[in-house]
Formats: structure tokens, sequence, C-alpha cells
């Protein structure tokens, strides 16, 4: 799955906690397990590690990256 890389990587530092960048790249099911699991603070460093690997990934020509 392509998504664009600014959109995804400010999703998954900022809202990463509730799985926001997960329901953007279309996998629902990894969405909602993060929001199930929010309580807890586990998907919030998740998701700030998936940010930054989300940032430093190189993306093509149109600004997208594979997920």
């Amino acid at each position: 799955m392509k998504v664009d890389k600014i959109v995804y990587a400010a999703l998954a530092f900022f809202l990463g906690g509730l799985g926001i960048h997960k329901f953007y790249s279309k996998k629902t099911g990894l969405g909602l397990l993060y929001l199930a699991f929010s309580w807890t603070g586990i998907p919030g460093v998740i998701g700030i590690i998936e940010g930054v690997r989300a940032a430093i990934k190189t993306p093509d020509s149109s600004g997208k990256i594979e997920i």
C-alpha cells in the first residue's frame, strides 16, 4: 500500500496511540487493535517509532512511500 509520506508520518507521530495512521493506510484490523489497547500507552510508543521510520524512508517521485 502506498501512502503519502508526510501525512502518514504526521499521523503516526501525533495520533499513533489511537491507530489513526493504520486506518489511513487501509489496515483497519491493526487500527482497531491499536485503538483497543490505546489505554496502555504501548500503541503510542509504537506509533512514534513508526512515524520516525516513515519520516526517514525515501519517497518515490510522487511523495509516496510503501507501507
